[in-house]
């Protein structure tokens, strides 16, 4: 999925305003003002269109980790210089604390099923031979469900 648009559905599940996304990335310390994120809402073919990188996503993610579970004790986690969905996925479900029974009940709201077992392939290590590589369609399911479960 393209981060912009994973930033723009995100915001909306959580009904972050530009000094709410400004704020959760500073839990980073990634700093971001009102002009790049204005940018990084427009429309892709806007010539003012600014494309959000994996570091930067990343890094909101891990602000949003932080918002929503406090920060940890000891060194802060580095933010990873490429994301895939499966990391996306995951720093998600993190934020949320929410355990594969949640997640499930989740993607049902999205009218989608999975086994708990077909699940936890998307969180293995990418060198397990269980590992699933997570498609933009099921990411775009589990936001959608997210969404019907923050906003009804």
């Amino acid at each position: 999925m393209i981060n912009n648009e994973l930033l723009r559905r995100i915001s909306t599940i959580f009904e972050f305003n530009d000094k709410k996304i400004q704020a959760v990335f500073a839990l980073n310390q990634w700093d971001i003002n009102s002009e790049q994120l204005a940018c990084i809402f427009k429309e892709k073919n806007d010539p003012a269109y600014k494309e959000l990188l994996d570091v930067e996503l990343a890094s909101f993610l891990n602000g949003l980790i932080i918002e929503k579970r406090g920060k940890k004790e000891g060194p802060q986690h580095q933010v990873e210089q490429v994301l895939n969905n499966n990391l996306i996925f995951n720093k998600v479900k993190i934020a949320l604390a929410l355990k594969a029974d949640d997640v499930i009940a989740i993607l049902e709201l999205a009218e989608l099923s999975l086994s708990k077992y077909e699940l936890s392939a998307f969180f293995r290590n990418v060198n397990n031979k269980h590992y699933r590589e997570c498609t933009d369609d099921i990411l775009s399911t589990f936001l959608k469900g997210l969404k019907v479960k923050f906003q009804g």
